[in-house]
């Protein structure tokens, strides 16, 4: 049964996280648009193996959060860049998702430079691979307070310390601010770390 914003199930503030495989493309399809109009609830696709995800209000605050302290960052240092924000990324036939940010940097392109999830359930079979199949050069992963970075290489993706595109962003002050309380002294904090001569 599909659950809607009249079921609390959906809305709650503990997510879920459901897997099906041996999906065909046009079965995924199918299923995809039975959710058309139901909120707070993603789609993704890779290969036959389909997730259904809820987003819940934590979720979400987490994600706008980051955004707008990457927003700061970029502005303090001068960095060209282009949001695309959870838009599909689709390889007809093989892949569909949305990542919670994605960022071009200097010139806008297909493919974002750039893609972060909030990480609602870890485990997920297709974590990387989805990126890998589009040529996302960078992705990050936020869960329970960390970061986790990979870029991409020949031979696939290789956990990184640090951002190959925005290496002078201090991480542990990016996690550090997310985690505040207070959105507002998170980016006056934010700001204040970034102004800073180690910065």
């Amino acid at each position: 049964m599909v659950q809607t914003a009249d079921n609390p199930a959906v809305s709650a503030a503990a997510e879920q996280h459901f897997i099906l495989h041996g999906l065909t493309w046009q079965q995924f399809k199918t299923i995809q648009a039975s959710f058309e109009g139901v909120p707070n609830v993603r789609l993704f696709y890779w290969e036959g193996v389909l997730e259904i995800v809820t987003i819940n209000k934590p979720h979400e605050e987490t994600r706008c959060l980051m955004a707008a302290l990457l927003v700061d960052f970029f502005k303090i240092k001068r960095i060209q860049f282009f949001p695309s924000g959870a838009y599909s990324q689709i390889v007809e036939g093989k892949v569909e998702y949305q990542s919670d940010l994605s960022y071009c940097f200097e010139t806008r392109k297909d493919v974002p430079d750039l893609c972060i999830e909030i990480v609602i359930t870890s485990g997920s079979p297709i974590k990387l691979r989805k990126y890998r199949q589009m040529g996302v050069r960078e992705v990050w992963f936020w869960e329970d307070g960390t970061l986790e970075l990979y870029h991409l290489r020949e031979q696939g993706y290789e956990r990184i310390s640090s951002s190959e595109f925005l290496p002078e962003l201090d991480l542990s002050l990016l996690k550090r601010c997310i985690l505040f309380a207070s959105p507002l002294d998170a980016l006056e904090e934010f700001t204040r770390g970034m102004n800073s001569p180690q910065n």
